[in-house]
């Protein structure tokens, strides 16, 4: 069989590595080749020459050469009285000895030994996708120790020791930019396309790539805690949580081998009573049975197309922590959003400036100078405006903060005000009746004689949420919206976007009843949000996802899905993933029950030989279902939208 090389890497798990690649066995490949050598020598003996009795032995030795293993199995699992696939062919192969049909119980084994190679092998290359994730980051790391720079395996870097990375360098350790700065490709992790400028104060991750310039990193998690290594274990860990497609194969597969010998030994018996078949043929009949029912491509349909599908998100920058979740994704016909954070960025910006018989720009200056003793998430977006448009601010006195009302000072020997308070008519009151209908959050500026200005403030919608919810809307999702905004606000951001329900003032308990509700109503829910104030709402629900968690510990635990960079257009390629594995898993699992039922009729008329049945029934069907689980992962298929791009028009990976 196929085997992974040992691994002699620090960071790999024992008997997993990627930089050395599978490594056929070759005594494995030597016994294939003797096996090979019989059957054909015993096949030319037994029908070329008249030395039947040596071509028999040579048969028999080459069945059990290639057997062994499968002998063994069915064997154990007969002691224990458990009917498995390797019963059934052991059967059929026993059963074509003792009819006189030794060339074809040979051959059945040596087949079937063939053909769990090729699946062993082919199915690893899922497996070995995931152990590539741990390779992203080098294997050493150059350390700056008593004033010299030394290169150390990263096994034996410590926490808060600083290394040297230099352009083009692989980053081998999670930590912090202390010194230099350069841009970081940081695709490996996040998916993302852009290269993203990193400097002092900023975390960089193991696995991301210096493009130019120099850093010096100080290392803030062991090797073995990395982002990569956790996102890799996860990932290896989600193979433990099957789907419902495939716990529902796995219990069909308890009462249908014992079914089978049940169908062969009345395929045995009632047609040469009833309709006078010979009794050698339909023994031969359900020996042919037997092999073509063996389940092997229904077994292996469900999980290599669920662990394609897994490892090619991880490399785009999704994390999928259990393949039960992927398919929930692919079967959800209702998604549900937080609103801060999520669609939009939860960093208040500045909309508007409205002035009054003053200059915008005056207006500004005079709310930016008066804001710029306060700390409010409102002051610091209005300073923030002021400072892109390069307005100098003015020296206040007689500063004044009301809490809930504003700020008051005094500005070149006037009094003016910046806050929520003001008359109750005026030429603005229009304006500003307008500004707050669509969602906004409206400042006052005035003077003692009235207001002079307002400043219109709002939650920035993600560029990519209104694209988002229209290509979820296309496949057919109902989108809703959850927000503890008020009801003005939220519905202004949901018609903005394209949202199909919206709840709005909710706190984050009315959010969990919320999401049992939308369960009992759509069944099957998936909860997006950013695993902070909505993680009860996402632990409730379904499938939860959670976004932009690079770094985040807590929110990889939390949900049960993961986009690591802050993206909500990974939300459609994650449910254009799912729903395209989710369709594999139907196309592998309707044409191995197609496929078997037909050749299994062909079988019970004497139409299809023991090998045909292993060669054509069990080995090419099962290749064939794996090649087609291999088509998630592969570039240009379900590992992309249906346009080959992201829904803001970026290619995807």
């Amino acid at each position: 069989m196929a085997r992974e090389a040992s691994a002699s890497c620090s960071i790999c798990r024992e008997g997993v590595c990627a930089t050395c690649g599978p490594v056929l066995d070759r005594r494995e490949i030597a016994v294939f080749i003797v096996a090979g050598l019989l059957l054909l020598f015993g096949i030319l003996a037994v029908y070329a020459t008249t030395w039947t009795l040596a071509g028999n032995l040579l048969l028999l030795a080459a069945a059990v050469v290639s057997g062994r293993d499968l002998l063994k199995t069915a064997a154990v699992s007969l002691i224990r009285f458990r009917f498995s696939i390797a019963v059934l062919v052991a059967i059929a192969a026993a059963g074509a000895f003792l009819i006189g049909n030794p060339a074809e119980g040979a051959t059945v084994l040596y087949l079937y030994a063939i053909a769990e190679f090729l699946e062993e092998y082919a199915a690893g290359r899922a497996e070995r996708s995931i152990a590539s994730l741990l390779h992203l980051a080098p294997p050493t790391a150059r350390v700056r120790r008593d004033g010299t720079e030394v290169t150390v395996g990263v096994e034996e870097v410590g926490v808060g020791e600083t290394v040297i990375v230099r352009p083009g360098d692989i980053i081998p350790l999670d930590g912090v930019v202390v010194a230099g700065g350069s841009s970081v490709d940081q695709a490996a992790i996040t998916g993302e396309s852009v290269p993203v400028a990193k400097g002092a104060g900023d975390d960089v991750y193991a696995g991301t790539q210096c493009i130019e310039g120099y850093l010096e990193v100080r290392v803030t998690k062991p090797v073995k805690e990395s982002t990569i290594a956790r996102v890799a274990a996860l990932v290896e860990e989600a193979q433990a949580h099957p789907s419902p497609t495939e716990t529902f194969i796995e219990r069909f597969s308890r009462y249908y081998t014992p079914g089978v010998i049940l169908a062969a030994a009345v395929l045995m018996i009632v047609p040469p009573v009833a309709f006078g078949v010979p009794f050698l043929e339909a023994i031969y009949r359900a020996l042919v049975l037997l092999v073509i029912a063996c389940p092997c491509a229904l077994a292996i349909s469900t999980p290599v197309s669920m662990v394609s599908g897994i490892t090619t998100a991880a490399h785009n920058g999704v994390l999928i922590k259990g393949r039960d979740a992927l398919e929930a994704v692919g079967r959800a016909r209702v998604m549900v959003f937080d609103k801060t954070g999520t669609l939009t960025t939860g960093r208040l910006e500045v909309e508007d400036v409205i002035g009054f018989g003053v200059p915008e720009g005056e207006v500004l200056a005079i709310a930016a100078s008066l804001e710029s003793r306060s700390g409010h998430p409102i002051a610091e977006a209005i300073r923030r405006r002021a400072g892109r448009e390069g307005i100098v601010l003015d020296e206040v006195e007689e500063f004044v903060s009301t809490a809930g009302r504003g700020v008051r000072g005094r500005i070149g020997g006037s009094v003016y005000t910046v806050g929520n308070s003001a008359p109750s008519s005026g030429e603005w009151r229009s304006v500003y009746e307008r500004l707050e209908a669509e969602g906004k959050t409206v400042v006052l500026v005035g003077t003692i004689s009235g207001v002079i200005g307002l400043i219109a403030l709002s939650d920035v919608i993600k560029e990519e949420a209104e694209a988002t919810v229209a290509a979820l809307r296309a496949r057919g999702i109902r989108t809703v919206m959850l927000t503890g905004d008020n009801e003005r606000v939220g519905m202004a951001v949901a018609r903005r976007i394209g949202i199909d329900e919206c709840y709005a003032g909710l706190l984050p308990e009315e959010k969990v009843a919320m999401v049992e509700r939308l369960m009992e109503r759509y069944g099957i829910v998936v909860m997006v949000g950013d695993g902070v104030n909505d993680a009860p709402a996402l632990a409730r629900a379904n499938v939860g996802v959670a976004m932009g968690a690079i770094g985040s510990d807590a929110a990889i635990e939390a949900a049960d899905i993961v986009v690591m960079e802050d993206e909500i257009s990974r939300v459609a390629y994650l449910v254009a993933l799912s729903e395209k594995t989710v369709s594999v898993v139907r196309q592998n699992v309707t044409s191995a029950v197609v496929v078997k039922l037909g050749i299994a009729a062909l079988a019970v008329l004497g139409l299809v030989s023991l090998w045909m049945a292993v060669a054509v029934g069990d080995m090419g069907l099962s290749l064939a279902v794996i090649a087609n689980a291999l088509r998630v992962g592969r570039p240009g298929g379900a590992g992309r939208q249906a346009s080959g791009d992201w829904p803001d028009g970026r290619a995807g990976r």
